[in-house]
């Protein structure tokens, strides 16, 4: 999976002109393959039933398939023209509307296996021990409190849709995905709160974690127009109108809440969730994998009847996977007689790719076609990511890993400790990709 992403300086200051263009369930976007639909799952939690209903609009409007993306949600493609009023009529009467003002800034990802498994503690960069099992809080009920917060405030309407929150059980996993505001979990029912990538953070009561969250929203709305520069995120905003630690506190105290700041946190690291999850022999908790994220209804149909059978839940992960929190009998090979991957050490856990062609216009190759065609014959340690052009959208975090931009006469190769291939083609493309795989220190060796 892709490494933890390394310390960076926060970005220069960005002036926007206009709102963010980002898509949702009620503003759909024209790709090339028709309109898309992007539906939030605050948390990634889904029921069984609210599962089928997705499912059902896929076939009733799009192209029969679902997308997962890498903050937790769904998305719709190939939507006809004036589907938008029924689509959402469909999507509402499936409880995925809780309030339509607000639906595209619920981005909230929270610890998908949190209150599954008791995991030790994650292991931070110098050393720091995440909380241990037993004091794990759950972070899912922080997430859908803090929905529930968000969509009852009229003002948080005026987040971008790409203003991102997370709620990290203490293990490290989505604090890591650079989010704008995180909360942690901590031993003893306590949580940090940081905002942004800011080194510092402060700490109070785990179950007021939600309405601070809430709180850091409100001091970006301020500073963001404070700036004047329709900052999206906090990373965006004008040095001037940094959120600091101090002026988060005295907000906080203000709301009722007590808090303080703590110095540098050596913040815990922990990995995406793998197939195939963890469990006894009358429960198990199982982590799917759909290859490159994108599966067609009858496959989503399996994993909602799945869910509906165990613990009537499923949790879509910001890695494009699926969490099953409770199967039990046959359930495993019926997932994988469906063409999704449930067992270890599958060559798709490191495999992520852009829409490429036929949905995007900017895309000079058909990259998941591609990717597919040389997936068994191009394994190696390093995750790989394959981009239709040059933005390289839903590219892995951190620097660990190998880049693969289609240029219009093949692939540049980009990977760790080795010179750039261009123009690769097709017929080369398995030997290149295996071999910018493997990690150069293991070559060395």
């Amino acid at each position: 999976m892709p490494q933890p992403p390394s310390a960076a300086s926060r970005d220069e200051p960005v002036i926007r002109e206009r709102g963010d263009a980002c898509p949702g369930a009620l503003r759909l976007h024209a790709a090339d393959d028709g309109f898309l639909a992007r539906v939030r799952l605050p948390g990634g939690l889904l029921t069984g039933r609210q599962a089928a209903v997705l499912a059902l609009a896929a076939d009733r409007f799009g192209d029969g398939h679902l997308e997962l993306t890498s903050r937790g949600n769904v998305q719709l493609r190939g939507l006809a023209d004036g589907c938008g009023g029924a689509l959402a009529e469909l999507l509402d009467g499936g409880g995925l509307l809780p309030a339509p003002s607000h639906e595209r800034v619920r981005n909230i990802v929270a610890t998908p296996l949190s209150g599954l498994d008791a995991p030790e503690g994650a292991v931070g960069a110098g050393g720091a021990v995440g909380a241990e099992g037993p004091d794990r809080p759950d972070a899912l009920a922080w997430a859908m409190d803090f929905d529930r917060l968000l969509c009852a405030s009229p003002w948080a309407a005026a987040l971008s849709g790409r203003f991102l929150f997370a709620f990290d059980d203490g293990r490290g996993d989505v604090a890591s995905l650079g989010p704008d505001v995180t909360v942690l979990g901590r031993p003893a029912g306590r949580a940090l709160v940081r905002l942004g990538r800011a080194a510092d953070a402060v700490e109070l009561a785990g179950p007021d974690a939600p309405r601070a969250a809430l709180s850091a929203a409100r001091y970006f709305l301020d500073a963001a127009a404070a700036a004047g520069t329709q900052a999206w995120r906090v990373s965006e905003l004008p040095a001037e109108h940094a959120l600091g630690t101090a002026e988060f506190v005295r907000r906080l105290d203000a709301a009722g809440i007590a808090a303080a700041a703590v110095g540098a946190v050596d913040w815990p690291y922990a990995p995406a969730p793998r197939p195939p999850g963890a469990g006894t022999r009358d429960r198990a908790t199982l982590c799917v994998l759909p290859p490159l994220g994108r599966v067609d209804s009858a496959q989503w149909r399996v994993l909602a009847q799945v869910a509906q059978e165990g613990g009537g839940e499923l949790r879509v992960t910001p890695w494009r996977s699926v969490i099953l929190p409770s199967v039990n009998g046959d359930a495993p090979a019926r997932i994988e007689d469906a063409g999704l991957v449930v067992a270890p050490d599958s060559p798709w856990e490191t495999v992520t790719a852009c829409t490429g062609r036929p949905g995007c216009a900017k895309s000079l190759a058909d990259v998941r076609a591609d990717a597919r065609a040389v997936v068994d014959r191009a394994r190696g340690p390093l995750p790989v990511h394959w981009s239709g052009c040059e933005r390289r959208c839903g590219h892995p975090r951190g620097t660990a890993w190998v880049d693969l931009v289609a240029t219009g006469t093949g692939y540049r190769i980009t990977a760790p400790g080795r010179p750039v291939r261009h123009d690769v083609r097709p017929p080369e493309l398995a030997a290149a990709l295996a071999d910018a795989r493997t990690d150069p220190d293991v070559v060395k060796k």
